[in-house]
């Protein structure tokens, strides 16, 4: 695809993947069909990178979570933990971009930004960046990331991968169908060794068949949630920020710094709880059952404390997948009690207590055969600077995605079908051969 026919597919279907708030069912399974039938970008190759040589990272979107990236990696780089500098920046907000780059100077030292992009394009053409942080509202991941494949950048992908399923399912036919292409996902907890450990315990089949699982992402604010966005009175479109340029595929609108500052309240910039929470627990722990796809899933929830919020501030989801398996998850934004995040098997019951540790404890009737243990992992620091180094080490050794794309799809089928189900209040299905989504 020339970049001119790859912009226009990648507007087109966003156009037709969007819409607002969630799309109905008929146009899911349409956006799907389009997304997955449409030419597959073909990835330019990736720099060389010499073993003596930094890597050179830029970041898309320097807001909470950017500029977080971009202060993590430059401290990276300067306690000597990764060869890596930060290099470009890209923000459609100039304020947004001139903070970061300050900080990043105080960290790195002056000059060593040489230039920051009002448009994303313009920072994936430079020929000297090795990979590249998307940290953008979530309805730019999946275009943004397309396009930096097709630019030969590696791509550490904010969580949720994608804002809807018909961008997740295309985004995985393009990374299968560029074996060279490397997309991380920043869903950090994959890297726990508690997780790990999880993993390795339910693959050995020491707690028998796994049947189901719990687990949950709770917290709580005065307030409500996503509130600690602030609001710059400086912001003006049309002279310090491209409005336009932030609205994208789903369309423009009124300009509202509500919505700009804080869009993960909003239904049709996210889903909420579900995709930004709840994926940092489904994650890790689909990585470790490996139980496939998910075939059936239903959601409900509810406004209890915060009215405002367009989004819900409870969340309770049922997810079955293909492997013989149920998964239970819970989220909220107005208590922090949550679940114990527990495997349980049909000899026993896996414990995956924080970060590091991992209990077995038998069922009764295999007491005999399955003897109670608990294991502590390694203390490898945070847990997603190590995730930042994992893929810096990807990038040179040419190794997999330690959080790749393929079991993200598969998270992003649960997100999507929970958000389905709780604003439809239906249960839905989805069929891997297929690829679509039903009303059940």
């Amino acid at each position: 695809m020339t970049d001119t026919t790859r912009r226009d597919f990648l507007a087109r279907s966003t156009r037709v993947a969007m819409g607002s708030g969630v799309l109905s069912l008929a146009r899911t399974n349409e956006a799907i069909a389009t997304a997955l039938a449409a030419p597959v970008t073909r990835a330019a190759p990736r720099p060389a990178v010499a073993d003596d040589e930094p890597l050179n990272i830029g970041v898309i979107g320097t807001g909470g979570m950017g500029t977080g990236h971009v202060e993590s990696f430059a401290t990276i780089g300067k306690d000597g933990r990764a060869a890596v500098r930060v290099v470009a920046l890209s923000d459609v907000c100039r304020p947004r971009l001139d903070a970061a780059r300050q900080k990043l100077e105080a960290i790195q030292g002056a000059g060593t930004v040489e230039t920051h992009y009002a448009d994303f394009h313009g920072l994936l053409g430079r020929k000297d960046l090795h990979g590249v942080v998307i940290a953008s509202p979530e309805h730019w991941h999946a275009p943004m990331a397309e396009a930096a494949v097709a630019a030969g950048k590696a791509v550490y992908l904010e969580k949720p991968m994608t804002l809807r399923l018909p961008e997740a399912l295309r985004l995985l036919q393009v990374v299968r169908s560029n074996p060279q292409a490397l997309i991380n996902v920043g869903t950090q907890f994959v890297v726990m060794p508690s997780y790990r450990k999880a993993q390795e315990l339910v693959k050995a089949g020491t707690i028998g068949k796994p049947v189901w699982s719990q687990t949950s992402y709770c917290r709580n604010s005065k307030d409500g949630e996503w509130l600690y966005y602030a609001i710059d009175p400086t912001w003006e479109p049309g002279v310090n920020l491209d409005w336009k340029q932030w609205c994208g595929g789903l369309g423009e609108i009124p300009w509202n710094p509500e919505i700009y500052a804080r869009w993960r309240r909003y239904r049709k910039y996210s889903t909420g709880i579900i995709g930004d929470l709840l994926v940092h627990r489904i994650t890790p722990l689909l990585m470790a059952l490996d139980v496939g796809w998910p075939t059936r899933v239903v959601a409900s929830g509810g406004h209890y404390v915060d009215k405002v919020m367009e989004n819900h501030d409870q969340v309770n989801i049922a997810i079955e997948f293909e492997g013989e398996h149920t998964m239970i998850v819970a989220g909220s934004t107005s208590n922090e009690v949550g679940f114990e995040t527990v495997i349980r098997g049909h000899k026993g019951n896996l414990y995956v207590g924080g970060s590091r540790n991992v209990t077995i404890r038998p069922e009764r009737v295999f007491a005999d055969q399955v003897d109670e243990q608990n294991f502590e992992g390694e203390d490898h620091g945070d847990d997603q600077d190590q995730l930042r180094i994992q893929w810096l080490n990807a990038i040179r050794s040419h190794a997999p995605a330690p959080s790749p794309v393929e079991l993200a799809a598969r998270v992003m089928v649960a997100v999507d079908l929970a958000t389905r189900s709780i604003w439809e209040g239906s249960a839905f299905g989805f069929d891997p051969k297929t690829m679509r989504t039903r009303k059940l």
